[in-house]
């Protein structure tokens, strides 16, 4: 094992945990766009109002784009434990 290994492995996990935040991510910030934008209309300034449909829609992102990344989550467990006997000198 050397730096560039780790280098390369923290790297990979990086990628992997932005790329299965984004969803989530991206749906609350419009959803939160949305609801800043109705409160900046209608001069309500309830925070339960930003709150409630962004844990809502960050359900919903979860149902939807769920088994997407748990494969993806799948598929580096499962790479990183076969690739485990290279790892180790």
């Amino acid at each position: 094992m050397n730096v560039e290994f780790i280098a390369n492995l923290a790297d990979k996990t990086l990628l992997i945990t932005l790329l299965i935040s984004a969803p989530m991510l991206i749906l609350g910030l419009v959803v939160g766009l949305a609801i800043s934008v109705l409160q900046a209309v209608t001069q309500i300034q309830e925070m339960t109002l930003s709150f409630i449909p962004k844990i809502i829609a960050i359900f919903i992102a979860i149902l939807i784009f769920g088994k997407w990344m748990l494969l993806i989550l799948l598929n580096f467990t499962s790479n990183l434990w076969t690739q485990l006997p290279n790892y180790v000198k």
